[in-house]
């Protein structure tokens, strides 16, 4: 079976790890799956790092009015069985060209529809509902929780028969793999992620501000356009001394700062299946999340982390009291109890194996 994975090429952070993961794995697996992005950027980078196959079709603009036609026969001439897009933009140009491809169609919604654009006016609102409408029309939908595929259907009207279910994966690391811990005298929070409203960074300030306690410190890695406006929080705080902004991080830099971290914290409004979190108890972090996706299918109980109310600055301050109170011993022990736990249920391996199956069944038909 000849797949084809199709995206923009400018996603950073989890949109990216997803694809570039699930490709690697792929074709670890001898499997025929190669990568088309619209332009040259991170995503085509760090595919290429892993060895996977990637084509740029060289997207003049966002909104190329040629791109279109340049897909079709991308696809049609390349012989596909089966196309899977990632990504609004993508969705979109699929939607343009699908009914005169031979190849099948599936799209992954890694993030809810309706917020993608959220902030950004009437274009935002137009290019809402246009990937709304494409995701209606692909052969399949793959959603990365049982929550989003429910939101899907009941909300926004996608056929039932057409979901399924699929959650995230990442390879996991024995111990001897990741970065040894780093002494440090601080309690050390790391949360991870794009620096947008929908993350929730303000929310985890005001809670480490409510705290108040000076063992702890906040550092955020990850950039975007509340960027500035996190700094100037921090500035009005008076909490400069607490908070670090690490900007965007490759991974090897990301698991060096890991090491030196006692706390993973998610703050999101609304999340599919956050693979930092995944990442982070692989590096052997405990970790505190707010109830979004299937956090509960993450993280099942006390033992093995802590949920937090979404939007709730009372809550992740109670979260981080608690974690405060617990020993580096008790600490460890529930970090190796999450890593067990996620480890066994959500590897790359089987992430790969269920998305084969429905293929399998789709091209069939």
């Amino acid at each position: 079976m000849k797949v084809l994975h199709v995206n923009a090429g400018l996603e950073k952070g989890g949109g990216l790890t997803h694809i570039v993961n699930l490709l690697a794995e792929a074709k670890q697996a001898g499997q025929d799956f190669e990568l088309l992005v619209f332009a040259e950027g991170p995503v085509a980078q760090a595919a290429r790092e892993r060895g996977i196959k990637v084509a740029v079709l060289g997207a003049s603009s966002r909104y190329d009015l040629f791109l279109p036609g340049r897909l079709k026969k991308f696809i049609n001439e390349g012989g596909y069985d089966l196309v899977h897009t990632h990504g609004a933009r993508a969705n979109l140009f699929m939607s343009l060209v699908h009914r005169k491809l031979k190849a099948k169609w599936a799209v992954t919604v890694h993030s809810d529809p309706m917020i993608d654009f959220e902030g950004r006016g009437l274009a935002g609102r137009i290019f809402t509902k246009l990937n709304l409408r494409a995701i209606k029309q692909a052969d399949c939908v793959f959603a990365v929780t049982q929550r989003f595929a429910k939101m899907l259907a009941e909300r926004d009207g996608v056929d039932p028969g057409k979901l399924h279910v699929i959650y995230n994966g990442i390879n996991f690391h024995t111990e001897a793999q990741i970065p040894a811990k780093v002494p440090h005298h601080h309690f050390n929070l790391i949360n991870v992620g794009r620096c947008e409203k929908v993350k929730g960074q303000d929310l985890l300030i005001r809670a480490v501000k409510q705290v108040d306690d000076q063992r702890l410190q906040l550092h955020i890695a990850g950039d975007g356009s509340q960027l500035d406006q996190l700094r100037q929080l921090v500035a009005d705080l008076d909490m400069g001394g607490q908070v670090f902004f690490h900007g965007f991080m490759s991974q090897s830099d990301l698991q060096a700062l890991y090491a030196q971290m006692d706390l993973a914290v998610l703050s999101s409004y609304s999340e599919s299946f956050p693979l930092v979190l995944l990442e982070a108890s692989d590096n052997l972090l405990p970790l505190l999340a707010t109830d979004v996706g299937d956090m509960h299918e993450m993280i099942p109980d006390k033992q093995h982390g802590l949920i937090a109310e979404v939007g709730s600055v009372n809550s992740l301050a109670e979260g981080l009291k608690q974690y405060l109170q617990k020993s580096p011993a008790e600490l460890e022990e529930m970090a190796l109890s999450e890593k067990a736990y996620l480890s066994g249920r959500f590897s790359l391996q089987k992430q790969l194996a269920s998305i084969m199956a429905v293929y399998q069944k789709l091209v069939r038909h």
